[in-house]
């Protein structure tokens, strides 16, 4: 996989840096609970699994897009070190979202309006495949209603799936997980 740097991160949308942590992480096979601070975990303990986490991150060919990623979630407090992400502590990764607000704010706006766009195309293509007509033709030879209306309807679950995803994970950003 290719390293990608902090410049490219910061140019790329959501889904790419998802996709990216996703296929190349190196914590991908470490337990996730590993990256944070258990309640009333003595520092000590803390501090040396801490350092574990930190060594996990050394070298990931992912680690911008993981940055990028946790400064756009505004993962991290300035106040508590109970975390480490893209080999930064929670207070590190507060730190450089101070310094990086006015881009970090626009890069969260356009990666939603990306996200509104292809909610708006998702929608429009549910419209216009329940809207096409049956009476459809392959190679010459007409095919059967069944088939097409079979056809149209796993194309439309696949569609809808996408949509749903897409509200479910907005509602969550948004404090809104149990909404219909």
């Amino acid at each position: 996989m290719n390293r990608m740097t902090s410049t490219q991160a910061r140019h790329t949308r959501r889904a790419v840096l998802q996709a990216a942590v996703d296929a190349g992480a190196r914590c991908a096979s470490v337990n996730p609970d590993s990256f944070f601070r258990a309640d009333r975990e003595p520092a000590d303990e803390w501090r040396a699994r801490r350092t574990e986490a930190l060594r996990v991150c050394t070298g990931c060919p992912v680690r911008a897009a993981c940055e990028e990623l946790a400064l756009r979630d505004r993962e991290g407090r300035a106040d508590a070190d109970d975390m480490v992400r893209a080999g930064l502590t929670g207070p590190e990764l507060a730190a450089v979202h101070t310094v990086q607000a006015v881009r970090l704010a626009a890069t969260v706006a356009a990666d939603r309006d990306t996200e509104q766009r292809e909610l708006r195309n998702l929608v429009t293509a549910v419209q216009d495949e329940v809207a096409s007509s049956l009476d459809r033709k392959h190679e010459g030879e007409r095919l059967s209603p069944t088939r097409v209306q079979a056809e149209q309807n796993v194309l439309v679950s696949i569609l809808t799936a996408r949509i749903r995803e897409i509200r479910t994970a907005r509602r969550a950003r948004t404090g809104w997980e149990v909404a219909a």
